[in-house]
């Protein structure tokens, strides 16, 4: 399974919103243990996918002194199960953006329904820190299809 639990960018508005989507496929090894007879995305994965989002809505900025990774679950709560090959739409609203800091109220919905949602708080850890010349495949995959909506600080 690759860790990049973010299919493709619907929205975005860098800083402060995303709206992404994320398909587990029932053959996905997880499935097998997770529940055995009773297979359901694990409640990590969908906090993980809404941290991704919104990272990825924050590094879009391009103002931070590093990416964004996610520091600490203030909350989260889990509302109905999420089965294998259901798309998922996560949504992130950037509620507080400081250069050392930042914090996004997010949820995900399956079918128009409230699945779950989380509280993240975020720090940015330094750039040089990444192999030098990383890119993000999923906003440059977004940036292609929306080039006006690409930040001019990048």
């Amino acid at each position: 399974m690759r860790f990049i639990l973010i299919d493709s960018i619907l929205e975005l508005e860098p800083g402060k919103r995303i709206a992404a989507s994320k398909v587990l496929p029932a053959s996905e090894e997880l499935f097998r243990d997770h529940f055995p007879g009773f297979p359901v995305v694990p409640g990590v994965l969908l906090t993980e996918m809404m941290a991704q989002a919104a990272g990825r809505c924050l590094d879009a900025e391009g103002t931070h002194p590093g990416r964004a990774m996610l520091g600490k679950i203030n909350g989260a709560s889990f509302r109905e199960w999420v089965k294998p090959d259901q798309a998922i739409h996560l949504h992130a609203t950037i509620t507080q953006n400081r250069p050392s800091f930042a914090t996004a109220e997010c949820f995900a919905e399956v079918e128009g329904k409230k699945v779950c949602s989380a509280d993240l708080f975020f720090v940015f850890a330094p750039h040089e820190r990444f192999a030098e010349g990383h890119q993000d495949d999923v906003l440059l995959a977004y940036w292609r299809n929306h080039p006006e909506k690409q930040p001019r600080t990048r």
